[in-house]
C-alpha cells in the first residue's frame, strides 16, 4: 500500500518533530511537511503520536514443554503482538530432540510460522549439549545471527561447553543470549521446600533468590572474558543484584554485555504469589517476581542506559493448566502473556517516572533492532527503512481479559491504567490493526533475515 500520514508528532529514539510520511511499496521514501498526496492513502494522525513498530526480541510462541505447550502459535501469539503495536518479534525456540542438529529447530519454527504469523518474525538458535557448533556459521550465512544458551533446565550446558560456545560466537559474530540463574542452587532450594511441604507460589520465588541470579551472570561475564568478549545478551534481568554485576563489569572494561529486563519485572512484585484463591499461580515464571526494590533499579536502568531492551519473555498457558500445581509450585508451567502489553505499559509507565519518550522507544523498538541486526530496516522512522509505525492516542483505557487478543484466558496486568493507547499498526505500509480491528489475513508476516555486524 502507498500512503502517507499526515499531521502527526514523530518520536524516534534521539528526536520528536511534527512531519508527514510517505510510504511507498512497503518502504519510508519521504518525510517532511505538506507532502503532496499523488492519489495516495490518507491517514490524519492529528493530536497523534507516531512511533516505529515495536520490536519484541523474547517471545515463546508455541513452545513445546513436553507436558504443556504454549497456548499462543504464530498465528495469535503475533496478532496480539499487532494490536499492541510491535511489528517484529524474534523467537526463543524449544529445544529440539536429544541428538538433534542445530539446525533442526530452525526448520521446524519456519514450519510453525509459515503461512500463520501477521508480524515480521525471526528467531533465536539453541544450542544443546553436544552439538556441532560449527553449524553456527552457515545458520547466521542464513539470517540467524543469534542463540541461546541455558545455564539451568534440562538442556543446560557445563561451562566448559558454554566457553565452546562464546569461542565459537567470536569467531563468527553471533550474538549469544543466556538464560542466567545457578541451577544447583535452584534444585536444592525446591528441594528444600518441597520437604517441607510448602508448596504455595511464593515458594517459588523463594526457591530463585536474586542471589542464583547474579552469580550466574557473574559467571557468564568472567566466562565471555575468556573467550574475547563475544557479544553476550542476557535475557530477563529480573534483580538488582543482576544488574549491578553487569554494570560493574563494564565498568572493568567487559565488553560487548547486553542487558534485557521485561515488563513484568518493571510493573509486578512478588507480592502477587501471595494472592488468594490460588491466583498466585497465574504469576508463575522463571525468574520469578522480584521485590519494589529490584523495580526500582531496573526503572533507574533504563533511566541510566544500563537495561538495554525492553522485551515480554511471552510466554501463556490457560489458567486451567497453571491450577493443576495447587498443590505443588514446582510442575507449574512457567511463562505469562505480555507480548500485547507491553508498548502500551511502558509508555506509561515510564513517561510517568519522567523518562522521555525517546529513550522509552530506544529499549522498545530501536536497541533491540540494532543489538540484533535489524537495524536499520526496522525499528526506526528514516527514509529507507521498513514502514512499520504505530499511531498513538493518549488516551485513557483499563486492561482487561475481555479487551486482550492471546489465547490465553488471562492477563496478569489486569486492571492496569493505560495513559497511550494503540489506534494504528502498520507492517512494511501495510495497515494490520486498526480501530481495535485486524486488517490482514494469517499469514502477512515475514521472515526476516538478519544481516551480521561488523566485526570489532
Amino acid at each position: 500500500m502507498n500512503l502517507i500520514i499526515k499531521n502527526g508528532l514523530i518520536n524516534d529514539n534521539m528526536k520528536s518533530y511534527k512531519a508527514d510520511i510517505l510510504i511507498e511499496n512497503g518502504i519510508i521514501k519521504q518525510i517532511g511537511s505538506n507532502i503532496e498526496s499523488k492519489n495516495y492513502k490518507i491517514i490524519n494522525a492529528d493530536n497523534k503520536l507516531i512511533l516505529p513498530g515495536g520490536v519484541d526480541v523474547h517471545t515463546h510462541m508455541d513452545l513445546d514443554l513436553g507436558k504443556y505447550r504454549a497456548i499462543d502459535d504464530f498465528y495469535t501469539g503475533t496478532v496480539a503482538a499487532g494490536f499492541g503495536g510491535t511489528t517484529t518479534i524474534i523467537d526463543h525456540i524449544a529445544f529440539g530432540p536429544k541428538g538433534c542438529s542445530l539446525r533442526h529447530q530452525i526448520d521446524e519454527y519456519h514450519k510453525l510460522a509459515q503461512r500463520k504469523a501477521v508480524t515480521d518474525y525471526s528467531f533465536h538458535g539453541v544450542i544443546q549439549p553436544g552439538q556441532n557448533l560449527c553449524e553456527m556459521d552457515e545458520l547466521v550465512d542464513e539470517g540467524i545471527t543469534s542463540f541461546k544458551i541455558y545455564m539451568t533446565y534440562d538442556n543446560m550446558l557445563s561451562d566448559e561447553e558454554i566457553l565452546k560456545v562464546l569461542i565459537q560466537a567470536k569467531k563468527t559474530n553471533a550474538v549469544i543470549t543466556v538464560h542466567a540463574e545457578n541451577d544447583g542452587a535452584i534444585r536444592h532450594m525446591r528441594n528444600f521446600y518441597k520437604d517441607l511441604n510448602n508448596s504455595k507460589p511464593i515458594y517459588h520465588a523463594l526457591s530463585r533468590p536474586d542471589s542464583t541470579e547474579a552469580e550466574a551472570i557473574n559467571r557468564m561475564i568472567y566466562l565471555s572474558e575468556i573467550a574475547g568478549f563475544p557479544h553476550l545478551y542476557f535475557v530477563h534481568v529480573s534483580t538488582k543484584k543482576g544488574l549491578d554485576e553487569i554494570i560493574t563489569a563494564r565498568k572493568r572494561g567487559s565488553k560487548n554485555i547486553y542487558c534485557e529486563t521485561c515488563t513484568q519485572y518493571l510493573t509486578l512484585t512478588e507480592d502477587c504469589y501471595n494472592k488468594e484463591n490460588n491466583e498466585g499461580l497465574k504469576y508463575i515464571m522463571a525468574p520469578p517476581l522480584r521485590k519494589t526494590e529490584d523495580v526500582e533499579a531496573l526503572w533507574k536502568g533504563v533511566l541510566n542506559d544500563d537495561v538495554d531492551v525492553i522485551a515480554t519473555d511471552h510466554c501463556p498457558f490457560f489458567l486451567e493448566q497453571k491450577l493443576n500445581a495447587k498443590n505443588d509450585f514446582t510442575i507449574a508451567p512457567g511463562g505469562v502473556p505480555g507480548v500485547e502489553e507491553r508498548m502500551e505499559i511502558i509508555l506509561t509507565e515510564g513517561i510517568k517516572r519522567g523518562i522521555s519518550i525517546n529513550k522509552i522507544i530506544d529499549k522498545l523498538s530501536t536497541r533491540p533492532a540494532e543489538i540484533f541486526n535489524l537495524y536499520p530496516k526496522k525499528g526506526t522512522i528514516q527514509v529507507g527503512s521498513d514502514a512499520d509505525i504505530i499511531i498513538i492516542s493518549e488516551n485513557n483505557e483499563i486492561i482487561k481479559q475481555e479487551n486482550r487478543h492471546s489465547r490465553t484466558d488471562y492477563t496478569p496486568y489486569e486492571g492496569f491504567e493505560l495513559d497511550y493507547t494503540v489506534e494504528t499498526t502498520i507492517l512494511r505500509g501495510d495497515i494490520i490493526i486498526q480501530d481495535n480491528k485486524l486488517e490482514v489475513e494469517m499469514g502477512n508476516g515475514q521472515f526476516v533475515e538478519r544481516k551480521l555486524i561488523k566485526k570489532n
